[in-house]
């Protein structure tokens, strides 16, 4: 199963999201409250997948996104935020986030990412 990095600004969406991973059988190896603490434990722990939220203090996902991929072009990230940041999330495609997952989000939803890119990766 897959090493997954957490990234959220909000500790109970890293705490749910934590839940749902680790039921599904995956490990949560890092959790990052901002972009830049991301890039940071990306290159420490490589992960096999990054959940990334948009909206952050310090540095935004799309921002972080874009360094991950300049320390590793084949990293997985998939971007969480809530809706309404419609251009950020072009933004983050273009970037090379692999998926996108809207807030509030179900834990069929995450089972469905992480099954699409975990296996594909």
């Amino acid at each position: 199963m897959g090493k997954i990095l957490i990234t959220d600004d909000a500790a109970f969406m890293r705490m749910q999201l934590k839940d749902i991973i680790t039921k599904l059988g995956h490990e949560v190896i890092g959790e990052a409250e901002n972009g830049k603490i991301s890039v940071e434990k990306y290159h420490e722990l490589q992960p096999d997948l990054v959940t990334m939220d948009i909206t952050m203090p310090e540095m935004n996902g799309v921002e972080a996104l874009k360094e991950i991929k300049k320390l590793d072009p084949t990293a997985t990230v998939i971007m969480c935020s809530a809706m309404g940041q419609q251009g950020m999330v072009v933004e983050a495609i273009q970037a090379g986030a692999k998926d996108f997952i809207v807030k509030p989000f179900t834990a069929a939803r995450i089972e469905e990412a992480l099954n699409k890119h975990l296996l594909t990766s």
